[in-house]
């Protein structure tokens, strides 16, 4: 058995909580235990030293030690188009994403853009990904392959698309359907892995591919689902266009059987009250993409109005339309549009939403989200003092809501100085190594 000790400040939610301002536990000088990829212990280092005398012991004294961040709407093909210039949602797919995609159809390439995509959510303190892949069933499976060789909690699906697309990238309501039920079939609850049925959105699928993606979903009730729902008014007005026998954006998927628990929308930035309640009720979720909401000006997510309405939210950088792989830098982008909002996102809060909070919504608490005995080992290190400037701001103040929330507006990969998925590093800063990798 392998038992490693790590000495470090530990912060994390241990439960759902409707106020994470208060409900989250902190070890200012804490130990967690890990054996065999679980965590054993967690509490104070001081009156449990003797948890780790078997132990392997890693001393991150004064750093900060917290789950591994849960992205929950990301698309690993647009990786290498990250930050390409200007347009509006619908334009930005056109001019950028498609012609991307296309190189998608060779497995080789697949392979090599999963590599450095992996990497990337390492290097920034993410250990699961809520992952859309591209139409194309080799390059799911290239992404899965990639997750597997780290043992990584990784949720993707190939995207399904029949029409409003070029011809070259799109499948027809029968491949999507086979396509997908062989990419369950193959690595679905495979080891830690999980599938996400994966139309791309309401308009680039005909009535028929829905349907085949509604049989799919009722064939495998315990599969994720992920699309996009109300981002752009451009795209809502098409989508009424489209369904004008539906009564709204979210009624096509729920009318075709793709709104349920562990279903989860990307943006829900224009919803009408009807679509919250129909949310709430089939207990999906909403990913609350930032920083791409920004980029592409799509509108600003209204956090209290989905609070209110008791639906589930989870961050999401939404790479590449988001601007960067980091968990913390989409943390204050979040609360930037809560302030243009009119309302206040606490830092715990946003840290909330991107660890336990996600995995309360996908129905993972058990496994991630938090540091608890019986949980995975993905955790992640922070150095809060990892420049000159933030070593002059943290002289004077070092709680832990005023640490989370500096980092939230001044860190980036600099912060990160170890990754650990499944109790082994996958990233350390000082080696510049991801282990595993090809």
């Amino acid at each position: 058995m392998t038992t490693q000790a790590y000495r470090a400040s530990i912060l994390h939610f241990p439960k759902q909580s409707h106020s994470p301002k208060e409900d989250y536990v902190y070890f200012e000088d804490g130990l967690l235990v890990t054996r065999n990829e679980k965590i054993e212990f967690i509490g104070d280092y001081k009156t449990h030293i003797n948890q780790c005398l078997e132990a392997t012991f890693m001393d991150y004294s004064g750093k900060l030690l917290l789950p591994g961040f849960i992205d929950s709407h990301l698309h690993f093909p647009q990786t290498e188009m990250l930050a390409s210039f200007g347009e509006q949602l619908l334009d930005w797919l056109t001019d950028y994403t498609f012609p991307v995609e296309r190189k998608f159809a060779d497995y080789e390439y697949a392979s090599y853009i999963a590599n450095i995509f992996i990497k990337q959510l390492y290097r920034h303190g993410t250990t699961t990904g809520m992952v859309y892949s591209s139409v194309h069933k080799a390059a799911a499976d290239a992404l899965f392959q990639e997750a597997a060789c780290h043992n990584m909690l990784l949720i993707a699906g190939k995207v399904c698309m029949d029409r409003h697309c070029p011809d070259w990238l799109q499948d027809t309501p029968q491949s999507a359907q086979q396509d997908s039920a062989a990419l369950i079939e193959k690595w679905h609850n495979n080891g830690r892995l999980k599938y996400a049925i994966t139309p791309r959105f309401a308009p680039t699928s005909s009535v028929e591919q829905l349907h085949a993606l509604g049989e799919l979903a009722q064939q495998y009730p315990d599969v994720f689902i992920q699309t996009h729902l109300s981002e752009n008014l451009k795209e809502i007005a098409w989508v009424k266009e489209l369904f004008p026998e539906r009564k709204n954006y979210l009624d096509v998927y729920d009318h075709f059987g793709l709104l349920r628990k562990g279903a989860v929308f990307g943006h829900g930035i224009h919803l009408e009250q009807a679509e919250w309640q129909r949310l709430q009720e089939s207990q999906a979720s909403i990913a609350f993409c930032p920083s791409s909401n920004l980029f592409l000006g799509s509108g600003l997510f209204d956090l209290v109005k989905a609070e209110q309405q008791n639906v589930p939210v989870m961050l999401a950088t939404d790479v590449g339309g988001g601007t960067s792989f980091s968990m913390l830098k989409t943390m204050g982008e979040a609360y930037k549009i809560c302030q243009l909002k009119g309302n206040q996102m606490d830092p715990m809060h946003g840290l909330y939403l991107m660890t336990q909070g996600a995995a309360v919504g996908l129905g993972l608490e058990n496994d991630i989200g938090n540091l608890n005995p019986g949980t995975d080992a993905d955790f992640v290190i922070l150095d809060p003092e990892f420049d000159e400037l933030s070593v002059l701001r943290f002289e004077n103040q070092r709680t832990p809501q005023d640490i989370i929330f500096a980092l939230s507006m001044l860190a980036d990969d600099r912060a990160i100085m170890a990754t650990y998925v499944a109790g082994k590093a996958v990233y350390q800063a000082d080696k510049q190594v991801l282990k595993g990798a090809h």
